[in-house]
């Protein structure tokens, strides 16, 4: 079961593997297999191409990037029961990461993929080397979400055309340049048997139940388990997680590094691809050296550093 037919031109993912009960897990990589492994998971209503500038940076400084889509995202299966919680999606990754030989890995998690990998790490579910999060936290903001998810539920009947669609993303982002080649949406988009175009993802990933107060309580609990190297990185024009949000994060994970990129919005690596590699270059260069052995996490607090100015969806 998919949104409709692919369109000419979306990029063919580069491998795929078995996922938890059944379903199939798409994924791109970049770099060296035999260098550090790097797990890229992208936010609710993205694809693991969100991914795709950071990924062939890492893959240039000699680690193992790997990215994938997320269940009923990009070209991963839907899940045939309509189950897309937080732990079948742990269970996805502990799946990949049995694909890729087990080895220790580092998580990166943007939004809905950064609570997967807190989830996977700070209840022992996953051996990690490194977490780094990307504006995402255990206190973020109500008003943020619910522009998300107003986001994703337009136009659940469809788009008439793609230039409809690229106004519909130029509206929830006017802070980023409009697209000059339209062509660039195609691996965003399925093509349904009525020549409507409609989003990548399974509508039914709408409908899980969301309790913020629990997931408050649950993943800082989880915060709180964090013995390794760990990286908040917040975008300064977030509307998801604000610095107060942030701060919260590091009081109860105090080793943990932070860098907030003034000019980017929720979407960081997308907004600031370039800022954003360079800080987790610089975090991975120090935490888990290609060649060299994972370093732990110092026994007292590193200061927190505001980050260098700098410069489709995201459901936390």
């Amino acid at each position: 079961m998919s949104a409709g037919a692919r369109l000419p031109g979306t990029p063919d993912p580069m491998h795929r593997w078995p996922g938890a009960l059944g379903v199939t897990i798409a994924g791109d990589s970049w770099g060296d297999p035999r260098g550090p492994l790097i797990l890229l998971q992208h936010g609710g209503g993205q694809t693991r191409h969100a991914w795709k500038t950071v990924g062939e940076t890492l893959g240039s400084a000699g680690y193992h990037a790997v990215a994938f889509d997320a269940r009923g995202h990009g070209d991963s299966d839907w899940a045939p029961d309509g189950t897309y919680g937080q732990d079948i999606m742990v269970e996805d990754l502990r799946c990949v990461i049995e694909a890729l030989g087990g080895r220790r890995p580092v998580l990166v998690g943007a939004s809905m993929g950064g609570g997967t990998s807190l989830v996977a790490i700070g209840e022992d579910r996953v051996d990690a080397t490194a977490l780094v999060l990307v504006d995402i936290a255990p206190r973020i903001e109500s008003a943020g979400v619910n522009h998300i998810i107003s986001f994703m539920a337009q136009k659940p009947e469809g788009f008439a055309s793609l230039e409809e669609v690229a106004a519909t993303i130029a509206a929830y982002q006017p802070h980023r340049k409009p697209p000059k080649d339209l062509a660039g949406l195609a691996k965003n988009l399925r093509l349904t048997a009525d020549g409507t175009y409609r989003w990548h993802w399974d509508p039914r990933f709408m409908t899980i139940g969301r309790d913020f107060s629990k997931r408050i309580e649950r993943l800082e609990a989880c915060s709180r388990n964090l013995n390794l190297p760990t990286l908040l990185v917040r975008g300064g024009l977030s509307d998801v997680l604000s610095e107060e949000g942030a701060q919260s994060f590091l009081e109860v994970c105090p080793h943990s590094e932070y860098m907030n990129i003034s000019d980017a919005g929720h979407m960081v690596a997308g907004d600031r691809n370039d800022v954003f590699g360079k800080a987790v270059i610089d975090f991975l260069t120090r935490t888990v050296p290609v060649g060299g052995e994972p370093v732990q996490p110092p026994h007292t607090p590193r200061p927190h550093h505001e980050g260098p100015p700098g410069d489709v969806v995201d459901i936390p």
